[in-house]
This record gives structure tokens, sequence and C-alpha cells, in this order.
């Protein structure tokens, strides 16, 4: 099996069991996670976008239902200059209900599409690379974003950076592995996200005091810049 398949086969075990109910859009920690990424993200491109948002042109890697491309065609992105792909049947059935239909959409392994060089002012992904489990395929996929990405833009990055004891089909990427993938990019990264299992037990007036304590945090929101 390749890396590709084996990510189809976990998701379908995920799809199975229980997992994905812990991550419903209108659970209040959740919300409050979404919220502090919308805000993060707001700093990045204010800080690091050269192009104005409407001009930007953006491929997601493995989108989901669509999620962020929805956010950005919000933040005024123009949506025939956004790019998906999503390997999961089920999510590209659920990204074309969801994204503008002037939003193209690429399923399959995004290894495996023909993109130009230097295509994009943003490259996207969102927990994507902890679900590969295998070196060799994540180095090929930050290569491959690495080469789609536009001089003057960036790769931009979400994903958390700890082991999840109980799900054994995911694993962290830290800091120090995102700079060997990426060794040429000048990041900037900042450090978000409750951890989810303590989000989801606090109440909610003590979610920012928990959420204040950075090893509390358990993921990364960066800026990977490609000088131009």
């Amino acid at each position: 099996m390749s890396e590709a398949d084996r990510v189809k086969e976990r998701y379908e075990r995920r799809a199975r069991s229980q997992l994905n109910r812990l991550y419903v859009e209108t659970d209040p920690a959740n919300l409050r996670a979404a919220q502090e990424r919308e805000r993060t993200l707001v700093t990045l491109l204010n800080r690091h976008l050269a192009v104005p948002v409407e001009a930007a042109s953006v491929l997601e890697v493995g989108c989901g239902s669509g999620s962020n491309l929805a956010t950005l065609v919000r933040f005024g992105f123009d949506p025939a200059r956004l790019v998906a792909n999503e390997l999961i049947d089920a999510r590209v059935e659920q990204a074309r209900k969801r994204l503008p239909p002037a939003v193209r959409i690429l399923p399959g392994d995004a290894t495996a599409l023909d993109l130009p060089e230097g295509g994009f002012d943003i490259v996207y992904q969102s927990t994507v690379f902890t679900s590969l489990l295998d070196d060799a395929t994540q180095q090929c996929l930050a290569d491959c974003m690495w080469r789609w990405t536009k001089p003057g833009g960036g790769v931009l990055w979400y994903d958390f950076t700890y082991d999840n004891p109980r799900n054994p089909d995911v694993r962290g990427v830290p800091l120090a592995r995102i700079r060997r993938l990426f060794p040429q990019a000048a990041i900037d990264a900042r450090r978000i996200t409750l951890a989810p299992p303590i989000a989801r037990r606090v109440p909610a007036g003590l979610y920012g005091a928990f959420n204040a304590l950075p090893l509390l945090r358990t993921h990364l929101m960066c800026w990977l810049g490609k000088a131009r």
C-alpha cells in the first residue's frame, strides 16, 4: 500500500468511530479554537502576504470539507483564484457543496498533482502532515508545496506538535521537523490552540486563563516564507 492508501484506510476507520463527533464546529471549545486560528491567520496575512487578498492565488492541500477556504472567501479572497485538493472522496463531495462553484477542486493524492511551479501566493495545509506517518512521504509533499509556492509567497501551516497516545494514526510535527521539511523557509511560527482534551473540560470563563499558558497550546500556525 502507498502512504496515500494508508491515509484513506485510517480515515475510513476514523469515520466508523466516534472521533469525528469531537470536532463538530458548533461545539463551544471548537468555536473558540477556530476564532483563535482566524485571528492568528489574519495577523500572518497582514504581516507577510505581498499582494492584496483579492489578488492572491491559493492552493490548499488536504482541504477536507472546505472550511478553511470558505474562511478565506469570507476574508475577501477571490474564489476563482482558489484551488482545493482532497484525497478522501467523501470530503471532496462535502467541499463541492460548501465552496463557491468558482473554486477549482482537484481530488486525489497531492503529490501526483500536475501544477505549475511558483503558481501560488499561498500553499496551505491544515492537519495534513500529522496524518502522514512516513517520513519520505512528508518530505515529498513538502517539496511539492515549496515548488508550487511563488517567490515572495509562503506556505501557510497549521498542525499539532505532540503525539496523541490515544490515536496511533497520527503523530505530532514539532517546529524542528518543520525546519527540516522546509530548510529554505523563513519561518514565522505562533503556538496556538488550547489542547482539545483540556478545552472541552474547562469552564468557558477559564478558557482564556488556561490558553494563556504556552505549554498547554498544542498547535503551530506558521508562515513559511519563500524569498523573492
